[in-house]
């Protein structure tokens, strides 16, 4: 199943003293397209300090996909155990989230210290996912490149910050 619309683009938006931050509306459009929910689901990424993002209908392909997985190594006896460790991290550590009319939700506590995330929120597509990671974090990490630390650094500027 391949997706129509993919997430791309970057913003940093203000997230206040109790978690609510607006999802950029390019990301929003893009959920809305893909179903009619008007919710995005959370997770801690995988690989990196920050939170993965998704619509609902995702999860269910991201479900395909480890399915899919495991039939491939369905002869490997640590198979079983391996499936349902990711499908364990995959869904259990994740938070379903509505957004307002104006595009803000409230981000949870838990996804809060997950992503490491404090005043500001950089939301990245990266195509079937985006990711939200707090600027300082994302800057400072080496596994980043020096290209995509450009663009924090600009969304910074953007916004009166030093970096």
């Amino acid at each position: 199943m391949a997706l129509e619309h993919l997430f791309q683009g970057s913003a940093l938006n203000a997230v206040d003293a109790k978690g609510r931050v607006s999802v950029p509306a390019f990301l929003r459009t893009v959920i809305e397209r893909r179903g009619d929910a008007r919710s995005i689901v959370l997770a801690k990424h995988e690989s990196f300090p920050c939170l993965s993002a998704y619509d609902p209908a995702y999860a269910a392909m991201k479900h395909s996909k480890l399915e899919r997985l495991f039939e491939k190594q369905e002869a490997d006896p640590e198979a079983a155990l391996e499936y349902q460790q990711r499908n364990l991290i995959a869904f259990a550590a994740t938070e379903e989230v509505p957004y307002d009319s104006s595009g803000r939700i409230v981000l949870p506590t838990m996804m809060r210290r997950k992503g490491g995330l404090e005043e500001l929120a950089l939301f990245l597509g990266t195509g079937e996912t985006f990711q939200i990671w707090n600027p300082q974090l994302f800057l400072a990490d080496p596994r980043v490149p020096e290209d995509m630390k450009d663009i924090a650094r600009y969304r910074l500027e953007e916004r009166g910050l030093s970096v």
